[in-house]
């Protein structure tokens, strides 16, 4: 039986016999990174540097909220504007495992520059048991490459630490409550962040579509259940088909968002979640009125397997 409490003594004590000087970490707010976060910090307290890059893909109104988070945690943290930066090496690449590996060897990049800087030599990731599975190794075929695993390049000059790696989400999930984190239960949400949720090429206008239908997504979910009964997993993702429509008495020729819900317990293996057919209207109605350039929305009603959780 997992116990969180004897879990965070024996892992801080590790890591303070690990790590022998100063550290950074990608910290992107959720329960991952911030719970590894939190226990580095507590292991060697300001010699960990908490990064949070806006890549340019974050959610609606997260870069801010994210401010507010680790201030309120006492960590010693830094917000860097990337968003140019990712946006200009992703732009005309439509291979998803490509789009990964780009934004895994930027974030490296960035991160190395700001370690620089801050003196570091550790880098520390929230990466759990599901990223390195699905990541593949060996003879096992490679599901998906994780930002934090299939993005490090090999000559990588930080040494890695990942405290949570043999952990799966609903372990991580008792130790921030252990810790009091009382960080914001959110759903998963993708390292690559709304890149993944663009098939295909990506551009500005892309991004902000998807930005968009996402935060309708969310709203219209989180209104509608309860937190007991709201899905694992619930997101919008803007597909390659362009359709025609009617907007006003004119044909109109827009894109098709696809809504995706799945219910699961550690990422691993997922189910379409039965959505009322009330909550599939509003969501549909608003991504098609509220949008520019919207004019269709499909339910995603696959399983995980065949299907990942993600689109891409």
């Amino acid at each position: 039986m997992f116990r969180a409490e004897e879990f965070v003594n024996e892992k801080i004590n590790e890591l303070r016999e690990e790590i022998k000087g100063r550290a950074i970490i990608a910290c992107s707010g959720g329960v991952d990174s911030t719970t590894a976060a939190v226990l580095v910090h507590r292991a060697i307290g300001n010699n960990l540097l908490a990064v949070f890059v806006d890549t340019g893909f974050m959610r609606k109104g997260e870069t801010e909220e994210i401010d507010r988070l680790f201030s309120r945690l006492g960590l010693n943290y830094r917000i860097v504007d990337a968003s140019k930066e990712f946006i200009d090496a992703l732009r005309g690449v439509d291979d998803p495992e490509r789009k990964r590996k780009i934004i895994g060897a930027k974030f490296i990049e960035i991160f190395e520059r700001e370690a620089k800087d801050f003196g570091a030599e550790y880098l520390v990731q929230g990466t759990i048991a599901p990223d390195w599975i699905e990541s593949g190794g060996g003879l096992r075929d490679t599901i998906k490459s994780h930002h934090n695993v299939g993005g490090l390049p090999e000559n990588m000059k930080l040494k890695l630490v990942e405290p949570l790696r043999e952990l799966y989400k609903d372990e991580v999930r008792e130790i921030a409550k252990y810790l009091n984190l009382e960080i914001k239960e959110r759903q998963p949400f993708p390292g690559p962040g709304l890149a993944i949720r663009i098939i295909g090429p990506i551009d500005e206008e892309k991004i902000e579509i998807v930005r968009e239908a996402n935060a309708i997504v969310e709203e219209e979910v989180e209104s509608f259940y309860p937190f007991e009964r709201r899905p694992w997993q619930y997101f919008a993702v803007l597909l390659p088909v362009r359709s025609v429509g009617v907007h006003g008495d004119k044909r109109a020729y827009g894109y098709t968002i696809a809504v995706r819900m799945v219910d699961s317990l550690d990422g691993m293996s997922a189910a379409y979640f039965k959505a009322e057919q009330e909550i599939l209207d509003r969501i549909a109605t608003r991504l098609t009125t509220e949008i520019k350039g919207v004019n269709r929305v499909v339910y995603d009603i696959t399983n995980k397997p065949p299907a990942t959780i993600e689109w891409e």
